[in-house]
């Protein structure tokens, strides 16, 4: 953002490029992608559960001067004997990941041989003294050139074929997201941006499917003639057009299903229009309207093809959802009997899944749980890692990152069962998942455990929200008194 902020204050001279105002700000964003890895190490080693200081000190030694200096010489150098192949390392990725690989590994051996009294001297010292060599003899250069080569092949398709990426990204984009996958093109693109100052394989294919997916949920919300369900997609869309995704995504396109198609078929084809004019980002950020300067850069027309493309995607998403149709949730209340036997029929009473404190949705640090936007319920704050089912019924869905369960029970209620607030971060780390897809269980079932202090100490809000997320085919749902609840007390009544 920097470096777009730069462009722009450039762009419209009120800032000189070669002014020192423009220097400092220039080296203060360039720091982040120089030092990279020792931040990829210290985040690989969060990742791998090792001592992110001294994955730190590894990646550190990657950039040390005395070793850059060695690297200008291009004398030759050796380390215990063995050659040392003379790489800058700045602003490159694997080298630090396979190092910490390593680390993780050599960190518990280090650990179980060292004497107690001088285990915090010896441990460090042991794990610097073999992970160090390895990563400057073998680990480094072997990262670098795989490195490297996924950036060469990731320009050899920009360069010969280059529509093919951002067409699959604008495609598939939602199905990666689903299923977590998205992250895994991370050391690519950052190598991208080392390499090329800009990368061209997620950047422009994201951003037309995130716009797809808001033209979806708004033409949902034309055409639905269900007020709540008009609601949600209108909310969604917007939302989705800023650049998150996820409650278009997993409260009207994946659950009406042919609006899913529509986006899919929208992304490929602003997708492809945006890898025939080259378009790429600068730099990494939510792909949506709220951050298009991503998108601005050297070449002046890049932000014009880039809104172009998501035009083109807009566009053709809405009509399509307009053409294909779905199939609308009717507004037809069940009719009431009459009596107190009649009147408990129609009520569902769900439980909390944990022991904790009830808040209502509102109250919840998280603008999608608080808006209510993917459906009514109530939220606990637990006191404990433990998660059990708040009614009888059937697992739909565990999730990749094992944070979130959704079930459906026998009146025919979906339920979304959401551990914290952004765990999906976590990607499943310190969550142990006790059923699975398909699973039949009984209310008070054990779902989900966590270890609720290590997630809490990285930061994470471990707030546990309960959703109806079919809301709007029942009449309503009310959450109990707030306070102190205890694991399978009514936590909401759907009638």
């Amino acid at each position: 953002m920097l470096k777009a902020l730069l462009t722009l204050l450039t762009f419209f001279k009120l800032v000189d490029s070669a002014s020192q105002n423009y220097y400092m700000i220039n080296f203060i964003a360039d720091a982040a992608f120089y030092f990279l890895p020792v931040l990829v190490a210290v985040s690989a080693a969060h990742k791998l559960k090792c001592n992110p200081y001294i994955a730190a000190v590894i990646g550190a030694a990657l950039l040390h001067p005395n070793f850059t200096s060695l690297v200008a010489a291009e004398d030759p150098v050796h380390f215990f004997g063995l050659p040392v192949t003379l790489i800058s390392y700045g602003s490159s990725v694997i080298p630090s990941i396979l190092s910490v690989w390593l680390m993780s590994y050599v960190e518990p051996l280090a650990d179980k041989i060292s004497p107690k009294p001088i285990k915090f001297l010896s441990k460090p010292l042991i794990t610097i003294l073999i992970v160090a060599p390895v990563t400057f003899i073998v680990l480094g250069p072997l990262g670098y050139t795989i490195g490297t080569g996924l950036a060469a092949g990731a320009d050899y398709l920009n360069q010969n074929v280059g529509w093919l990426v951002p067409t699959l990204m604008g495609a598939f984009m939602p199905l990666l997201v689903m299923t977590g996958m998205h992250w895994s093109f991370t050391p690519v693109i950052v190598q991208s941006y080392a390499t090329y100052g800009s990368e061209a394989i997620m950047g422009p294919g994201s951003f037309v499917s995130n716009i797809c997916q808001g033209a979806a949920s708004l033409a949902v919300a034309v055409k639905t003639k269900n007020r709540e369900l008009r609601q949600v997609a209108s909310s969604a869309g917007i939302t989705a057009l800023l650049g998150v995704t996820e409650p278009a995504m997993f409260g009207v396109t994946l659950r009406l299903k042919k609006p899913l198609y529509a986006v899919m078929i929208g992304g490929a084809c602003g997708g492809l229009y945006a890898g025939l004019n080259g378009v790429v980002r600068y730099t990494s950020g939510t792909p949506g309207l709220a951050s298009f300067a991503v998108f601005i850069g050297e070449n002046p027309m890049n932000i014009v093809h880039a809104f172009i493309s998501v035009g083109i995607g807009f566009v053709i998403t809405f009509i399509l959802t307009w053409i294909l149709g779905f199939e609308d949730v009717q507004e037809t209340a069940k009719p009431v009997k009459k009596g107190a036997a009649a009147a408990l029929e129609q009520r569902i009473e769900v439980s909390s899944p944990a022991d904790g404190k009830e808040i209502r949705l509102e109250e919840m640090k998280d603008e999608t749980f608080a808006s209510g936007v993917l459906g009514k319920g109530a939220a606990v704050i637990p006191v404990n890692g433990r998660v059990s089912a708040p009614v009888s019924g059937k697992i739909i869905s565990v999730f990749p990152t094992k944070h979130a369960v959704s079930m459906v029970d026998e009146n025919g209620a979906e339920f979304l069962i959401h551990i914290g607030i952004d765990t999906v971060k976590l990607d499943g780390k310190y969550f142990t998942a006790m059923v699975k897809d398909g699973d039949v269980v009984k209310k008070g079932e054990l779902l989900v455990q966590f270890d609720k202090e290590a997630a809490e100490a990285e930061g994470y809000d471990m707030t546990i929200a309960v959703l109806v997320t079919n809301t709007q085919e029942f009449l309503d749902v009310i959450p109990a008194k707030t306070g102190e609840i205890k694991e399978q007390e009514t936590l909401f009544t759907i009638v």
